[in-house]
């Protein structure tokens, strides 16, 4: 079963995946009462933490993404990889749409998440121009 990403660490929920029947469309799954309380202990811990913290992380994460594809990366033959334009293109382009979409509602975060879109975009025209 597949982890969680949460700010205190990886969630790893309980229990296994049912193996039964698949449930009748419209009949809700049958869960314990352990099952619910982990539920309700996860949405607390998730939804104790603010929205514009959990958003800029989100927004750091397609900086990071974009930042790999754009780098070289040696091999161990010594040859060189070289940047995956089109693979950085979406994620500077996924991070540009949500910076300028919610703009200072990104609170003490749009400084220098907008300073990062604008660096990758520079690095971005560079690289595209070699």
């Amino acid at each position: 079963m597949s982890s969680l990403w949460t700010p205190s660490g990886e969630h790893q929920p309980d229990g296994e995946p049912s193996t039964g029947p698949p449930a009748e469309p419209g009949a809700s799954p049958e869960i314990s009462q352990e099952q619910l309380e982990e539920f309700l202990r996860f949405q607390a811990e998730i939804t104790s933490i603010p929205a514009v913290d959990l958003v800029a992380n989100h927004a750091f994460g397609l900086q990071q993404l974009a930042m790999m594809h754009l780098m070289q990366v040696p091999n161990p033959d010594g040859t060189v990889t070289e940047p995956d334009l089109d693979q950085a293109g979406l994620a500077i382009d996924a991070l540009g749409a949500l910076v300028d979409g919610l703009g200072d509602r990104l609170g003490n975060h749009a400084d220098g998440l907008r300073e990062s879109v604008t660096e990758l975009r520079l690095a971005f025209v560079e690289l595209s121009a070699r």
